[in-house]
């Protein structure tokens, strides 16, 4: 089995990846900054697979670091030839990740984001590794996007986050062609990645107060914060609030390898692929059906729209399913019953 280094790997979609990898028989080189994670993500994981039965012994090599530094990766890539086990893919998942945040910061953003994917990808080359699947956001798609969002659909991001995707994603386009024979690439456009693996051992734990509205309700649900702020009550949707197409990690997780899978198999390519569920659910619908799933309450209340937010944002997801032979599996159900669970048994995340 290859080996692959995972940047992120600590975070939320980077460690439920990692232990898919993991029950796979990968071996992987986890780094992370943990800079909004915790290094007690690997023990959980570790957990999770002794409970399986599963020998992890020498699949998961954990490396604290920040990609910022490239002489941080190139001693990873380096240590792992003379080891003669060489990483030939990475899966990269590190980088902030808060619109908000980044329209208040955005050269905090375009240092962490971009410059951590450029030294990542010269590094790869310099070592000759070939494989990339690359953790992008569907927060490039233009506002003026109406309906289910293909990969062709308009490029126009609205906020600085999505500008750094956008532009680590043309920078890869630019180095692929380039370099046509020797680097395979797939950049995965998000939608709103939520949920926990149903163990409740892993899950999403922000530091500080979370930026996404999914950990805030789970939050609000056991009473750490008192409400949830609905950012408009006007927006041109069914219910005046915003509609996303939510989708539960642990798909998301499956996604990646299964992608990392075709890249392997196939000629040398670039792939934009969407992962999301095609179904949309504005915020109040989510409030309800985490409220009805769970049998709790969540108070909230309307305030403003938030600088960089639009309205609606679903995936047109066929060209995943086809290409990965991948189908979501997990509904909204699932994605608030799995949250909620996370949050009973770790009431303060990882500590």
């Amino acid at each position: 089995m290859i080996r692959l280094l995972i940047t992120g790997a600590a975070g939320f979609i980077g460690s439920h990846t990692s232990l898919l990898l993991l029950e796979k028989g990968y071996e992987i080189i986890a780094i992370d900054s943990y800079i909004n994670s915790s290094p007690k993500t690997y023990k959980k994981i570790i957990e999770i697979l002794n409970s399986k039965g599963q020998n992890f012994a020498n699949k998961l090599k954990i490396v604290k670091g920040d990609l910022r530094n490239i002489e941080t990766i190139k001693k990873i890539f380096n240590e792992a030839y003379l080891d003669k086990k060489p990483i030939e893919g990475v899966i990269h998942f590190a980088g902030l990740k808060a619109v908000g945040e980044s329209v208040e910061n955005p050269i905090r953003y375009w240092d962490y984001n971009f410059i951590s994917a450029f030294n990542l990808v010269s590094t790869m080359r310099e070592f000759k590794c070939k494989y990339l699947v690359f953790s992008s956001s569907a927060t490039i798609y233009g506002v003026e996007n109406k309906g289910l969002l293909k990969e062709n659909s308009k490029i126009n991001p609205s906020n600085p986050y999505g500008n750094t995707k956008d532009a680590i994603e043309i920078f890869l386009k630019d180095v692929f062609q380039s370099n046509k024979n020797k680097l395979q690439i797939a950049n995965l456009r998000y939608f709103n990645p939520v949920g926990a693996h149903p163990s409740g051992l892993i899950g999403e734990d922000p530091k500080g107060i979370p930026n996404n509205i999914f950990p805030i309700i789970t939050r609000v649900s056991v009473g750490k914060i008192g409400n949830l702020n609905v950012f408009g009550n006007d927006w041109p949707t069914r219910d005046g609030t915003g509609i996303r197409d939510y989708i539960h990690v642990m798909d998301l997780a499956e996604g990646h390898i299964k992608t990392l899978e075709v890249l392997m198999k196939n000629e040398t390519e670039i792939i934009n692929l969407n992962l999301g569920t095609g179904i949309g659910t504005s915020v109040l619908e989510l409030i309800e059906t985490f409220k009805l799933v769970n049998k709790v309450n969540i108070p909230y209340k309307f305030v403003p729209r938030r600088e960089g937010d639009i309205a609606e944002i679903i995936a047109d997801n066929s060209y995943a399913k086809k290409l990965l032979n991948w189908i979501p599996t997990k509904n909204i159900n699932d994605m608030c019953k799995d949250g909620f669970n996370w949050q009973l048994k770790n009431p303060e995340g990882f500590g």
